[in-house]
């Protein structure tokens, strides 16, 4: 068996990034905003029946060669690829998400940088409300990128607490430990979010796309453009009009039609 490479050129003219690779954090930092501005958060392909792969050679042909999306297995997959080949002490950390106020299995993965003897996360991969840059793992420090203010905090239960400002709230996002992940617990939380039915993601299409000033959602056939504190609804109509706005609004070159859509209820 041929031993995987991974293709740096390749993923840096997929992500638009023309600077010089260095382990540095202004590095990481920039790594992490082109990525994340350039492809987007989706999960099409569990509605056209196929398997979410993960497999390195998979995924690098899936989000860079056919310029697709993901989510957070497959950006965050990407982007621990690309930051261990070019240098940086990374490695995976599984999350769970508490956005609705139940808390889920461990089943969001993001990433654990070292450098210089200080801890960063970054996570490309949490749909509308991703992280704008790397977070240093500092308690109770808020942290502001492009408009959006995070937090670090400490809980009873759950570890550690990513929380994001609403106005004059802090709204749990997700919470983590640094806890050792193996290639299987990924491979249970994939398996569980693309094939559960109890899964979010096998229950709506979505996808979502930060822009200079805002960001670009859909939820099913509802596209939402929020920019500049302004929001626009646009209802998708259900038809191949909807393929075709996928990569108006989002980039995404889907290879199928929109008859090849599996049904919500299925």
């Amino acid at each position: 068996m041929q031993e995987f490479k991974f293709d740096r050129e390749a993923y840096l003219q997929r992500i638009n990034y023309t600077k010089e690779v260095n382990v540095t954090i202004e590095c990481l930092i920039d790594i992490h905003y082109t990525q994340l501005f350039t492809i987007p958060f989706e999960n099409f392909d569990i509605f056209l029946g196929r398997a979410i792969e993960l497999e390195p050679k998979k995924l690098v042909h899936k989000l860079v060669q056919n310029k697709r999306g993901g989510y957070c297995f497959e950006l965050n997959g990407l982007f621990l690829m690309a930051l261990q080949s070019f240098g940086f002490d990374a490695r995976a950390l599984l999350a769970r998400v508490h956005v609705t106020g139940t808390p889920t299995g461990r089943g969001h993965q993001f990433s654990l940088i070292t450098f210089q003897g200080n801890q960063w996360i970054a996570d490309v991969g949490f749909g509308s409300n991703t992280p704008r840059g790397p977070i240093p793992l500092v308690l109770n420090q808020p942290t502001t990128n492009y408009g959006q203010t995070v937090r670090l905090v400490d809980t009873q239960h759950y570890g550690i607490m990513l929380q994001i400002r609403n106005g004059a709230i802090w709204e749990d996002l997700y919470s983590f430990d640094l806890d050792y992940v193996c290639p299987g617990d990924i491979e249970y939380g994939n398996y569980y979010n693309s094939t559960s039915q109890n899964s979010f993601f096998v229950r709506a299409r979505v996808a979502a796309l930060p822009v200079k000033d805002g960001v670009i959602t859909l939820f099913n056939n509802t596209l939402k453009r929020t920019l500049g504190g302004k929001e626009i609804q646009i209802q998708l109509e259900e038809n191949q009009q909807y393929i075709e706005s996928l990569e108006a609004h989002f980039g995404i070159e889907l290879d199928a039609s929109y008859d090849e859509f599996r049904s919500f209820t299925e």
